[in-house]
């Protein structure tokens, strides 16, 4: 059973935290939330049932981690994510930091490889050897297809589709329903937006949307 501070709080770490405290329910308490550690919450406050145990800074992580506490960081955010891996490091945050977790209901193939601080939730379908990234979020039946690379810190919204033989760069964002073909490239900080069907490879910084998705804008 292994203490887990959430990093954010209404939101993605919410639905995390539930997501936890199902995996619980279902029998499974390898993980056990702990609370949130929060910027602008003061402690003892309560998101949705869970409190604030620590208020956010690189000081308060090393204290938690030095007595066995390990962190999800739950900071992502389309149309350029670049503010929250920057964070990332400014906490000092580390992968031996990280608690991985995996619902019980999601199917990932014995041959993916998973890397700390990744979370995949309920219902989600990962195929045979994809490896997903280190703190990158998968959300709710999203499916990823095989041997496909999600690079760090990319976030896969709910009912997406990413094909086989892709691979993401640090910080995209896979838009609610979106689909990707398969042998697509897509670069760092970039959106894949709502509903969206990718065909076409994807620069950095950059945001596609429609169907068949076109260039949008760049990405902040």
């Amino acid at each position: 059973m292994q203490k887990v501070i959430i990093i954010g709080g209404q939101g993605s770490g919410t639905v995390i935290a539930q997501a936890i405290l199902d995996a619980n329910n279902r029998g499974d308490d390898r993980l056990v939330v702990e609370g949130f550690m929060s910027h602008d919450k003061e402690i003892g406050e309560l998101i949705e049932g869970i409190p604030v145990v620590v208020k956010q800074s690189r000081d308060n992580i090393t204290n938690c981690f030095n007595k066995g506490y390990r962190f999800i960081f739950a900071l992502h955010r389309m149309d350029g994510g670049e503010y929250f891996t920057t964070l990332y490091e400014d906490l000092g945050l580390r992968p031996e930091m990280m608690a991985t977790f995996i619902h019980p209901t999601a199917f990932v193939a014995p041959n993916v490889v998973v890397h700390p601080g990744a979370v995949i939730l309920p219902y989600v379908m990962i195929s045979a050897g994809a490896v997903i990234g280190a703190n990158t979020l998968i959300m709710t039946g999203a499916t990823i297809g095989h041997n496909t690379e999600l690079s760090c810190f990319t976030h896969v919204a709910s009912q997406a589709v990413v094909g086989a033989y892709i691979k993401t760069s640090i910080g995209t964002h896979v838009g609610l329903n979106a689909t990707i073909r398969e042998y697509i490239t897509i670069g760092k900080y970039s959106t894949v937006g709502m509903g969206a069907v990718l065909t076409k490879n994807v620069g950095d910084h950059e945001m596609w949307a429609g169907n068949p998705a076109k260039f949008l804008r760049n990405a902040k």
